[in-house]
């Protein structure tokens, strides 16, 4: 997860689907309300911890922290270097995970299908808006914290595209390697504020309408897949809106692209396989 928010068109929640683990992250966001936070500030730290599921929370949120530390600097440097190759593999790994989470819905109807496409075209449309300038000032970053955090949890919304649209990416991946604590600080705050909230909303949606939801979040997925697809060119010298294109021949770059996008479904495709094998003998067992 902390692998793919650092990549722009790339969503963790995706990564979190992907692993089976999307419920039960949004379930253990929601534990994390106003009571826990009482014991807290009451020093009562052990009911607080006996009211979390830190035992899942802690893993993950210490991988996600390590892969932002550790893999910062080779994204950054493979997305200016080769790009196509990272959207390629990127790509093939989206594309997959759409499969898994269509299965997420009980019964398919065409009003289902109306809201997948609707979500789709919307989700296309956005990611092909060009990037905003804005101030870099302490508001303006939390805010954009908070509302690149929602995206984060959302299936195929990157919250690292919704930074670069916001003006921000560049100016948050530049302060995480070099360690500019106030910035990341203040980032930091902000996503917790709009973690905790929009993950309350999505969980509830999630409870009341479950079909529409992961209908919805299905074409989300589709429509992102245009930011990552790996064959972009400008529409013209001076523009910045890429267009989808197709390679040109069979080069040895485009080969390797292709390898990469078949090596990201087949890994997708392997751990839903394992995933699923896990759930039935577990069904089994019951």
């Amino acid at each position: 997860m902390g692998a793919a928010d650092l990549v722009p068109g790339v969503s963790g929640g995706t990564m979190a689907f992907i692993f089976g683990i999307y419920h039960q992250l949004l379930d253990a966001l929601h534990a994390i309300n106003l009571d826990f936070l009482r014991l807290m500030v009451s020093l009562r730290w052990k009911e607080a911890l006996r009211s979390l599921p830190w035992q899942f929370l802690v893993p993950l949120g210490s991988g996600i922290v390590v892969a932002l530390a550790l893999l910062s600097r080779p994204i950054h440097w493979a997305l200016a270097e080769h790009p196509s190759l990272v959207w390629a593999f990127f790509f093939g790994l989206v594309l997959a995970s759409v499969t898994v989470v269509r299965k997420r819905v009980l019964s398919w109807s065409l009003a289902l299908v109306i809201l997948l496409l609707l979500a789709a075209g919307l989700t296309f449309y956005v990611v092909g808006l060009l990037p905003l300038e804005t101030p870099h000032t302490p508001v303006l970053l939390f805010l954009s914290g908070a509302i690149a955090i929602c995206a984060m949890i959302l299936p195929g919304i990157s919250g690292a595209f919704i930074l670069v649209l916001l003006g921000k990416y560049s100016y948050v991946l530049g302060a995480l390697i070099r360690l500019d604590i106030f910035i990341l600080l203040i980032f930091a705050a902000g996503c917790l504020v709009g973690l905790l909230s929009f993950s309350r909303l999505l969980r509830w949606l999630l409870a009341r309408f479950h079909d529409p939801t992961m209908a919805a979040l299905t074409g989300l997925m589709i429509g992102s897949l245009r930011k990552v697809w790996p064959w972009q060119a400008p529409l013209s010298e001076s523009s910045n809106v890429m267009a989808l294109t197709l390679p040109q021949g069979l080069t040895l770059y485009d080969a390797l692209a292709l390898l990469l996008m078949i090596t990201g479904f087949f890994l997708v495709w392997r751990i839903e396989k394992v995933a699923s094998h896990r759930s039935f003998e577990k069904e089994m067992m019951l």
